[in-house]
């Protein structure tokens, strides 16, 4: 387990070699042109900085990540990076303020920007022959009567205003999880066949949507929780996903309170981030974090949800 008191987390030199034997072994490669072929820049001004020798421009450990242009020391990117991926429910940008000392507002888009480095990139589907997927959709957020009056919704008190996830979990592996606009039979198909791979079984409640795509896998049996049933012959049941939606849920309730529609996607990447690397240690998940951080420079485009 990592030591709090680490140098890489209160030291910009340990933290700034820290990064770049993450991400380049201890050898910095060009961040625009990816030659090797470079120098390190020498003075006060130019500390940290690099010269590309063949395309001549100028770049940082930080150039090409998450981390570009952000005017917040190194070593509290790595602590804040380290205190999320060790929360197993979250942890608020509140608290990520407190602990490493910036504002609220530089702590809540940092934190925005370290759920991209979780978030991977093209991932394999998961399951595979012999292998069980679970498949389930759930609701997040409040309901509308709790709501003041002049920000209901007029259309009920039930789940109208909150924001729907559909979760496949493959038992002993990985979760993927997201945020779609609407749950519909077409829709769970699209997310199915995209992340899971078709031999594998699929297990699923008794929600009919599931019913046609069922078909199209190895195998598809189903538990029926309207009637009370919630494990048939030992094996036929969704709990892993329920319970990784329990973990998820306790995160919005006791942590974060509020997840916006807009940025909803990115706070199931950080619970699915956390649940795929669940057997390795703290210091160890931060690093895997650390690994994500290039090529994915956030600049707060809106990226819609999943259209149905």
């Amino acid at each position: 387990m990592t030591n709090l008191t680490d140098p890489i987390f209160h030291d910009e030199k340990a933290a700034e070699k820290h990064i770049e034997v993450s991400r380049w072994n201890g050898e910095p490669v060009c961040a625009h042109c990816g030659s090797a072929n470079v120098t390190r820049m020498k003075g006060k001004t130019q500390r940290g900085m690099f010269q590309c020798n063949d395309c001549r421009d100028k770049f940082t450990v930080r150039t090409g990540t998450v981390m570009e242009r952000s005017h917040v020391p190194l070593h509290k990117w790595l602590l804040a990076m380290h205190l999320l991926a060790s929360s197993k429910k979250g942890i608020s940008a509140s608290q990520i303020a407190r602990n490493i000392g910036v504002t609220y507002k530089t702590a809540w888009f940092l934190c925005h920007r370290i759920r991209e480095a979780m978030t991977p990139i093209n991932p394999a589907p998961i399951g595979g022959p012999g292998k069980i997927v679970e498949a389930d959709e759930t609701y997040i957020g409040g309901k509308d009567k709790n709501r003041h009056k002049s920000k209901r919704s007029r259309k009920g008190t039930g789940p109208i205003t909150k924001q729907s996830v559909i979760a496949l979990v493959e038992r002993e592996g990985h979760v993927r999880s997201f945020h779609v606009a609407k749950i519909t039979g077409p829709l769970l198909r699209s997310v199915l066949v995209q992340n899971a791979d078709r031999r594998s079984w699929l297990m699923t409640d008794d929600f009919r949507g599931y019913v046609t795509v069922g078909k199209e896998y190895a195998g598809h049996a189903a538990v029926k929780h309207s009637l009370g049933e919630y494990v048939k012959h030992g094996v036929v049941h969704s709990n892993t996903v329920e319970n990784f939606f329990s973990i998820m849920k306790r995160g919005v309730i006791g942590t974060y309170h509020h997840w916006s529609e807009a940025h909803l996607g990115r706070y199931t990447a950080e619970f699915d981030f956390r649940y795929n690397h669940r057997d390795i240690t703290d210091g160890e998940r931060a690093a895997v974090a650390l690994k994500g951080i290039e090529g994915k420079r956030l600049t707060y485009r809106r990226t819609d949800k999943l259209a149905a």
